[in-house]
Formats: structure tokens, sequence, C-alpha cells
């Protein structure tokens, strides 16, 4: 997508090095546009343990790279296969809650299981980072399409502006490109639509206000930043015409894990009849699991993320205080939505009910 104009991903290869992997840093989002050079193993496991990214999709692509990273330093220093299943055994342990983590690396290893010469395990890795950084954009672009086509039935019956509400930032900055909540609405803006973005600010991180925000205004896409509970006040009074969220982790059976507060938004629409879909691309599906709420793991981050908030003043980006100074703050990353409150998921296979029967009716490979 753009940034001042110009073309980004949010992670590629140094172009006169390909050993150096460059990130966007979203820590100093709206603010500081900031490029983050990766060389080791330990630097992207901190990158992914520090938010410095984050997003389901850029995760996995940021784990395949960090294999990539481990084959380079086995290389150098003469180690073993086994250091390099360390390395996999490091990074998954950053994030649990977000199955494309622990998808990318276990691809990594599958690759690099029959690959005995510590130089051919480079060249292999490094082909399947590219693969899965390429297939989550691909799949995103794809998960665009199939939504424009519902942005579109409601443009079509209302001719007037389509009010779409979002949660978090599952936009291009939390995958490689597009994003899977944004790609439809970047479709529909491409296509001419008429459309307007609710953007919750998410709490305690504030990923809608800082980085939604950003890229939705580096793109020319019409929003406006909320509080996170106006949300069911606007579906009340008709001004969402849908909701679409993005997911870290969805069941087989279509149980949803996404951002803190996102089950909240799904009542709402829920209670006031207005369309809920979550985007996802199918790196994200968890086909090991039935029941979101029991078996997904949520994340508990450091209260200090809730205590503090982040801002500019006086061109200086600051952290201020504010709660009380001793205050204990729990801090649950994430929460489940169950398949039962979803209108439908948007994938790079189409849309289908949240559903173990809808989801197999686009990957009866799964059957």
């Amino acid at each position: 997508m753009l940034v001042q104009g110009q073309r980004y991903r949010t992670i590629w290869e140094h172009p006169e090095d390909a050993q150096i992997i460059q990130i966007i840093d979203q820590r100093p989002l709206p603010h500081q546009f900031v490029i983050e050079e990766v060389r080791s193993v330990n630097q992207m496991a901190k990158a992914i343990k520090e938010m410095h990214l984050r997003g389901a999709g850029l995760i996995g692509a940021a784990a395949g790279y960090g294999m990539y990273l481990a084959t380079l330093e086995a290389l150098r220093n003469d180690h073993t296969q086994d250091y390099v299943l360390a390395c996999g055994e490091q990074l998954k342990a950053t994030r649990p809650t977000a199955v494309n983590l622990e998808w990318a690396v276990n691809r990594q290893l599958a690759a690099l299981r029959e690959v005995a010469e510590a130089k051919e395990r480079v060249v292999v890795s490094l082909k399947v980072a590219r693969e899965i950084a390429n297939e989550d954009a691909s799949y995103c672009q794809k998960i665009g399409e199939y939504g424009l086509d519902l942005i579109t039935n409601i443009a079509d019956k209302k001719q007037d502006t389509v009010n779409i509400l979002t949660h978090c930032n599952a936009g291009w900055l939390a995958f490689v490109d597009f994003g899977s909540a944004t790609a439809p609405i970047y479709s529909a803006h491409q296509n001419g639509i008429k459309l307007h973005v609710w953007v919750d600010e998410t709490r305690p991180r504030n990923q809608g206000a800082r980085l939604t925000a950003w890229e939705l205004h580096e793109n020319n896409v019409p929003y406006t930043v909320i509080s996170d509970n106006v949300g069911g006040h606007l579906m009340q009074h008709g001004l969402v015409d849908m909701v679409i969220v993005g997911s870290d982790r969805t069941t087989h059976t279509g149980d949803v894990a996404n951002k803190i507060g996102t089950y909240l938004k799904a009542l709402a629409a829920h209670d006031n009849q207005v369309p809920f879909y979550v985007a996802l691309p199918s790196s994200t599906i968890d086909w090991s699991i039935d029941n979101g709420i029991i078996d997904i793991p949520i994340e508990q981050r450091e209260g200090e993320e809730v205590k503090y908030i982040q801002g500019l003043s006086n061109g200086v980006l600051t952290k201020v205080l504010l709660t009380p100074e001793g205050s204990n703050a729990a801090n649950y990353a994430f929460d489940v939505t169950p398949a039962r409150l979803i209108t439908g998921l948007i994938t790079e296979r189409g849309v289908c009910p949240a559903s173990r029967e809808g989801i197999l009716t686009l990957f009866p490979e799964r059957k």
C-alpha cells in the first residue's frame, strides 16, 4: 500500500543484502515512519514479542524470515540442525494466540527436514520465507475481491455512502500487504464506491487510532476515529452498515479470536441486525481445535500497556501515566467471538458461513 505516495510492503529483504530483513517499526506510528533492520533470530523474536511488528499475517511472514535468519546463523557458526529447531521454538514462544506464527515455523521446518547440507538449507529457507510473504499478500488481495461484492451489494441497495466499522488494525500493517479487514475497503474505494470507515481506537495499544487511521489516511479513504465504546450507539442509530474485523486464530468450527473488544462489537451487531464479517487468510485457521473459548490460548501482556498511553507532545513521542501509579492492571490481548454471532468469513477462496460445514465448502481437502 501507499506511504507518502510510495508503495511499501511491511516486510522485505534489503535490496542490497538479502541477509538483512527490513520491517516497518509500528511503535512510533503514526507520528514517525521508521524502517528497522533485522539481522538475527534474536532480533526477529524481539521484534515480534515487543510488537515492533504485529498482526496475524505479518507475524507469520516474520517467523518465516526469522527461520531463514536461523539457517544463516547455523551456516556461519557451523551449528547443527538442532540449532534451527531451537530457533523455531524461540520464535513460537513469542506470541501464543496468532496461529500464523506456529504455522510458518512448522512450514519452514517441514521444508528443511530433508535438507542435510547447511548452504542448501539457507537457499530452501529463503525460498519458503518468500513464498509465505507472497502468499499472504496474494491471499489478502483475493479477500479484497470477495469482500468487494459484499460492499457493492450494500451500496446498490442503499444508494448512499456505505458505513463500515472495524476494530483494531487488520490492515496492511498487520499483513504483508492489503490487509484482511481493510482489503475489501481498499478494493471498494479503488472501484469508486462511496464509503466511510468508523475506526475504533482499540485500547490499550490504540492500533485503530494509531495504525488503521494512519494507513486509511495515507490511502485517501474517508474515516472517523471513535472511542471503543461508541460502536453500539452507532449501530442503534443506523450509522453502521456492516462490521469487518480480522482474526488471529479461527477454529475450523468458526469461532474467532481477535483483538480484545471484538466480542462486544459482535454482540452489538447481532442485537442491531448489522452484518458482522471476519476477514482472514486460510493460514489463520486452526484445524486442530473445535471450541475457541476453551482451546484458544489468550495472551496476557504487561499491565503497563493499560496504565500508560503514548502520543505526540510538542513534537516528541511521550508516554503518559493514566492511572494511579500503584494500580494493578490486567491486559488480556484477545477475546473469542463465537461462530453464532458471525455473519460470514471472508477468505481467499470466497465467503462462507462461520461453521465447520461452511468452511469445508471452501476447503474440501480438509474433510
